[in-house]
């Protein structure tokens, strides 16, 4: 899974060098673990379902154990929705900012 996701530091080079990536931002929101890194490069074609998987992996989530992902702390995404079509419809600054929480907070 983290050949899928890959950690990028300098992330402005490389989001200009891999167009077929995307800057995510994930913030912990309630009482969510806080991850070490919390900018990734993804594919476009990435579904919410995918980061959501790997997201739990990270964190270390028990199967039974809740995990909600927002985009911009408005709404909850659908599973199905791919990073492109969110990341064009609500980028700030040229990165999509998911808000993951392990209780329900928005929408």
């Amino acid at each position: 899974m983290n050949e899928e996701l890959t950690n990028e530091f300098n992330t402005s080079k490389v989001v200009t060098e891999n167009k077929d990536k995307i800057e995510i931002l994930l913030k912990a929101t309630g009482n969510a673990p806080i991850l070490k890194t919390n900018k990734w490069m993804v594919e476009k074609e990435k579904t919410v379902a995918s980061i959501n998987d790997f997201l739990r992996k990270l964190l270390k989530l028990e199967p039974s154990d809740s995990l909600f992902l927002y985009v911009n702390q408005a709404f909850a995404p659908s599973p199905d929705q791919t990073m492109k079509n969110l990341y064009e419809c609500y980028n700030t600054n040229g990165h999509l900012i998911l808000h993951y929480c392990k209780t329900q907070a928005w929408g």
